[in-house]
């Protein structure tokens, strides 16, 4: 019998900023979120290779991040703002000198050389970070999947022509940015949908939609397998998802199923042949926790702490309970051992986990999904520590696995139906889908109904200025449709930002559905609304060779 596996699972995703501004939600998001997280993971990955241990991680890159990431700006953006936070650290260093703070002038050159050690392996890999990720896959150490191409909320979109977009969209990314097609998806926000009879008749279920465009597997939440109670990877990180518990959370009736098993899905009725990874709890829980799990350490650095002016951080975690005036300065060195620490303590979580699910007849499979944001961006430490769980695995004869090779070496020997469900607060949908953001789905499902009367009216062999509008406006509706803006929205962590940006996609696409009307009685645009088409061309870039019939399947 093949030996256990453990698959680590990281979901890269940014909603697209490239092009729509600077700060703080423009290409300082995107270049944050290399700097911190995305570069550090990459050093890692390579790090272990050269040690001779092969990751074998499961790295999602959303495919509008991968648009983002190989975007001819990219590098200025990032390059502009890593040279700014030098700058921010050299300014601080002679502050603190000055105010005779040894301490902190020494974290100021820890800084500097952190950015130092970044920007020489952005350079060193040709400034593109998709083709590092992409060498480290053709060499067999990690699999790079897909996901929705705007990271579109599946269940709650009201058209398939919305979900045919979303898919098709997507692998084509994928396909011109890796190489070949994925061979599986991370369902954004782990949001799944059986077949489903509506007005309009039958809808297929997310897991027939992903086998008809060869996907074979996608990660589930573990309620909606094994059943109990939802378990939320974002509270600890986001407050206002508190003031939704006094809603009773779902509770699913327990099934009975072993979250360490993987089962092919299907609807009643259904011909879905995807394949269901399960979201380990035990594990997850130790991770995503910032009051019971590692990144609340209090010797880790503190996320929320920053120095000004600059927006580095000096300080670590030193108490969960006090203000942020309390904060000790922080320690790499205490800091790195706790890494050590637990990083062997998750080791032992995982094998004695591993051992509780021993069966003789099959290998048993721990599935642990994250975004990978949280390494390195709020949880500094996290890819050190990733790095570490990866050879600590390997010494007590766990075996890490990419999820195409546990698929191989774990295939599903059952055949279940899921309820419909996502991994975000109470397991439903009401993170994304309140009466904060009912408005927002408004919006969405009148631009479904708007684009399905455009492509009615165009059909096959459209001129080409025709098919130009109708293309630019299917990446604003899809734009529009990233669960992004109804997150920020009930999260409040960037709710005016997202409100601007729904209403922003939402008026060019109302904008390019009169053009693609004007263009069908008239042949030609003005002037003006050349101009205007040419300008969301830019801002909306993604997907460049996305064609409007793939709407249709």
């Amino acid at each position: 019998m093949s030996p256990s596996a453990y698959c680590l699972v990281l979901h890269a995703h940014l909603p697209l900023v490239l092009r729509h501004g600077r700060w703080p939600h423009g290409s300082d998001w995107l270049s944050e979120a290399t700097l911190e997280c995305y570069l550090p993971l990459l050093a890692a990955a390579e790090s272990l290779v050269a040690k001779g241990v092969s990751p074998k991680w499961t790295i999602n890159i959303s495919p509008v991040l991968a648009e983002q990431l190989a975007a001819p700006d990219f590098p200025t953006e990032l390059l502009f703002y890593m040279e700014n936070r030098r700058r921010a650290c050299r300014e601080n260093l002679e502050y603190f000198q000055r105010s005779e703070r040894p301490d902190l002038a020494v974290l100021a050159g820890f800084w500097e050389e952190t950015l130092d050690r970044m920007g020489e392996l952005f350079h060193r890999r040709g400034q593109n970070l998709l083709g590092a990720f992409a060498d480290l896959e053709r060499a067999g150490h990690v699999e790079v999947i897909t996901c929705a191409a705007t990271h579109g909320y599946l269940p709650l979109l009201s058209r398939d022509e919305s979900l045919h977009l979303q898919l098709r969209a997507a692998i084509e990314a994928h396909r011109r940015h890796f190489g070949r097609a994925p061979r599986g998806i991370w369902l954004p926000e782990c949001a799944y949908r059986p077949r489903a009879v509506f007005a309009e008749g039958v809808r297929p279920g997310v897991e027939e939609l992903l086998a008809r465009y060869g996907l074979r597997f996608f990660v589930a939440d573990h309620h909606l397998v094994a059943g109990g109670t939802p378990l939320s990877p974002y509270r600890g990180r986001f407050p206002a998802l508190g003031a939704m518990v006094g809603e009773p959370a779902p509770v699913v009736s327990p099934g009975g199923r072993s979250p360490y098993r993987t089962y092919r899905i299907a609807s009643r009725d259904g011909a879905g042949t995807a394949v269901a990874f399960v979201r380990d709890p035990k594990s997850t829980f130790q991770v995503w926790s910032r009051a019971a799990g590692y990144p609340g350490d209090f010797a880790y650095l503190e996320f929320h702490k920053t120095h000004y002016p600059g927006g580095i951080r000096y300080w670590r975690v030193t108490d969960l309970t006090r203000d942020l005036g309390t904060k000790a300065v922080y320690d790499p060195e205490q800091a790195e051992a706790r890494v050590l620490a637990h990083a062997r303590h998750f080791v032992s979580l995982v094998s004695a986990t591993l051992a509780e699910v021993d069966d003789s007849r099959r290998p048993a499979v721990l599935c642990a999904p994250y975004d990978a944001e949280l390494f390195g961006h709020w949880w500094f430490e996290g890819p050190a520590w990733l790095s570490r769980v990866t050879e600590g695995l390997r010494d007590v004869g766990i075996t890490p696995m990419t999820l195409s090779e546990a698929l191989e070496a774990a295939p599903p020997q059952e055949v279940v139906s899921l309820g419909e469900g996502s991994w975000g607060e109470g397991g439903d949908h009401r993170v994304w889908l309140n009466r904060e953001t009912a408005w927002v789905w408004e919006r969405i499902t009148s631009a479904e109904q708007s684009l399905a009367d455009l492509l009615g009216k165009i059909g096959r062999g459209a001129p080409p200025l025709v098919q130009r509008v109708a293309a630019q406006a299917c990446r604003e509706l899809l734009l529009l449709q990233a669960s992004d803006w109804p997150f920020l929205i009930t999260t409040w962590s960037a709710r005016d930002y997202a409100e601007r940006r729904v209403n922003e996609h939402f008026t060019a696409f109302n904008r390019l559905v009169e053009m693609g009307r004007l263009v069908l009685s008239e042949g030609a645009l003005s002037r003006e609304d050349e101009r205007t088409l040419g300008e969301l061309e830019r801002t909306g870039f993604c997907f460049p060779d996305l064609d409007p019939g793939w709407a249709r399947g």
